[in-house]
């Protein structure tokens, strides 16, 4: 007996889904904090749940699937596929209705790179990052030097010292 699982991925919560072959239903609620993350792995095992299906919903997804990596088979789709498929429910019913698809194999996944990649992904996005806030900082403490003369001072003591030969 095959049992899936569609989760609705929130800021604020995950909306959980798991059916079944056999057409059993089971619906649930649960937030994003790690123990309540652990407790629906929890709660997915029990249920003997195979695969799980997750909307790709900002960077909301990526702490739900370090919990649930380890566990199950995991499909990442973009949320404009899902839409484009007929039957759509309403937001209470996109859980089921992810669930419904992955059981009737009309969802493909995309590609997630491996933990470690992720991480040295994360690694460069941030030495970006800093990069970018040492231009911006300098960028400022160029315009406040300007707005102070100072510039023109350091230019002219650069020049005498050339001249001077120090």
């Amino acid at each position: 007996m095959r049992a899936v699982c569609g989760l609705d991925v929130h800021k604020d919560t995950v909306y959980l889904c798991i059916l079944c072959e056999t057409g059993e239903i089971f619906e649930n609620v649960y937030g994003v904090l790690t123990c309540e993350l652990k407790n629906m792995c929890r709660e997915m095992r029990r249920r003997e749940v195979t695969e799980v299906t997750m909307e790709s919903t900002a960077t909301y997804w990526i702490p739900i699937w370090r919990v649930l990596e380890p566990h199950f088979r995991l499909k990442l789709v973009n949320p404009y596929f899902i839409k484009q498929l007929p039957g759509r429910k309403s937001d209470v019913k996109d859980a089921q209705w992810i669930a419904e698809c992955t059981l009737k194999d009309l969802v493909r996944g995309s590609f997630v790179p491996p933990e470690r990649i992720q991480q040295l992904r994360q690694y460069d996005r941030r030495i970006f990052d800093l990069d970018a806030e040492i231009v911006r900082k300098l960028a400022k403490l160029d315009g406040i030097m300007q707005r102070c003369n100072v510039t023109r001072c350091l230019t002219l003591c650069e020049s005498r010292c050339l001249s001077q030969g120090v």
